[in-house]
C-alpha cells in the first residue's frame, strides 16, 4: 500500500512538474517581442502590417520619415506611404539637417519636401521650424537631456516610419536612428553625434569621444522620444533599395542587395534586430550580395546601438517574427 502511495506521489509530482515546464516555457514565450513580417513592399500592405500590430493610432498623429537628401536618394516614396499616412489622418515630420545640403534650412527643406511630393499626400511639419525643447532622458552617461523640435510636443502618437538601409556613421539605419537623429533638431543632432559634446551643427562630426558613445547617444535619444510618447508609438522598418548609404546621401551607392519586405512591431530593439539579422543570416547569390551591406554595418560596430538600446531597457533582444503575407485582415 505504501509502495502504491508512493508511486502516485511521485507520478503527480512528474505531472506537476511536467506542467510547470510547460508554464514556464509558455511564459518565457510571451516575453518575445513580436515582429511582423509581410514580404511585398506595397502601399496595401503597409496598411494590412500597421493594422496587425493592434495598436490603432490616436489624437494627432505624426508620421516620421526622411524626405531624403535628392531625388536619387532612396528615401521611402509619397506613393508608397500615402494610404498609410491617410488611414491614420497623419501628418508627415521631419527636422532640418546639422550638415551642409538641402535640407539644412527650413526654406531649402519646404522646397525639397514640395519637389518629392510629400506635400501632395499630407500636411508637413518641420518640428524645429520654431527652434527645440528638451525632453528628458534615462540614459545620461553621455546626453543630459535629448534636444527634439519644438512641435513634437503638438502630437499624441508617433508612427516611425523607416527606411531601414546602411549608414556612413551608424553602420545602419532603422526605427532606433529614424527616432534618435531623425527627430532631434539640428542642435539636438549635434549633441548625439558628439556624445553631448557640441549642441552646434558645425560641430557636428566632432567624434572626439569616440564611435560607441556616439551610437550610445542615438540610443538613449531613441529611448527619450519613446518615453516621452508613453509607449503610443509604432515602429516600421520598409526594407528595400538596401544600399550602404544613408537617405541623407544624395548620391548613394546602389544597392547589391535585393528587397526583403516590411517589418513591424511596438518593440523598436526587436524591430531593428530582427531587420539586421535578416541581412546577416542572408544567404547571398549572383545578384543579392547581403557581403556589402554586412561589412558596413561591422565595420561602424552598427549592432552596438541595438544592444545598447536593448540594456537601457527600450526593447528587447528577443523576438518572435511573424509571417503575415498569406493572412487576409
Amino acid at each position: 500500500m505504501r509502495m502504491k502511495k508512493f508511486i502516485v506521489t511521485v507520478f503527480a509530482l512528474m505531472l506537476s512538474a511536467a506542467a510547470f515546464s510547460t508554464y514556464a516555457e509558455t511564459q518565457a514565450n510571451t516575453k518575445n517581442s513580436k515582429v511582423y513580417f509581410v514580404k511585398d513592399i506595397t502601399p496595401e500592405n503597409l496598411v494590412k502590417i500597421y493594422h496587425a500590430l493592434g495598436k490603432e493610432a490616436k489624437g494627432k498623429v505624426a508620421v516620421k520619415i526622411s524626405t531624403g537628401e535628392s531625388a536619387q536618394s532612396n528615401h521611402l516614396r509619397p506613393e508608397l506611404i500615402e494610404n498609410l499616412v491617410k488611414e491614420v489622418d497623419g501628418t508627415l515630420v521631419e527636422c532640418n539637417t546639422a550638415y551642409g545640403g538641402n535640407r539644412s534650412t527650413t526654406a531649402d527643406h519646404r522646397r525639397a519636401i514640395e519637389e518629392r511630393g510629400y506635400g501632395k499626400i499630407a500636411p508637413v511639419d518641420i518640428m524645429d521650424e520654431e527652434g527645440y525643447i528638451d525632453i528628458p532622458v534615462a540614459d545620461t552617461t553621455y546626453l543630459k537631456y535629448d534636444r527634439v523640435g519644438s512641435h513634437l510636443a503638438n502630437y499624441d502618437f508617433l508612427i516611425n516610419l523607416a527606411h531601414f538601409k546602411g549608414h556612413a556613421m551608424g553602420g545602419f539605419g532603422g526605427v532606433l536612428k529614424n527616432q534618435s537623429i531623425g527627430i532631434a533638431s539640428s542642435e539636438g543632432k549635434a549633441l548625439i553625434h558628439t556624445a553631448g559634446e557640441y549642441d552646434d551643427p558645425k560641430d557636428a562630426f566632432k567624434l572626439h569621444r569616440g564611435q560607441d558613445a556616439f551610437l550610445e547617444s542615438m540610443a538613449a535619444a531613441a529611448q527619450a522620444v519613446h518615453d516621452y510618447f508613453k509607449g503610443n508609438v509604432i515602429y516600421i522598418n520598409v526594407m528595400n533599395n538596401l544600399s550602404v548609404d544613408c537617405d541623407c546621401d544624395g548620391h548613394p551607392h546602389s544597392p547589391e542587395m535585393k528587397d526583403i519586405g516590411i517589418l513591424a512591431s511596438l518593440d523598436p530593439v526587436a524591430l531593428d534586430k530582427a531587420c539586421l539579422d535578416l541581412v546577416f543570416n542572408h544567404q547571398s547569390t549572383a545578384g543579392d550580395n547581403s557581403a556589402p551591406i554586412v561589412q558596413r554595418i561591422d565595420s561602424r560596430h552598427g549592432t552596438h546601438t541595438v544592444d545598447h538600446a536593448a540594456a537601457i531597457g527600450l526593447g528587447s533582444l528577443s523576438y518572435d517574427l511573424i509571417d503575415i503575407t498569406n493572412n487576409t485582415l
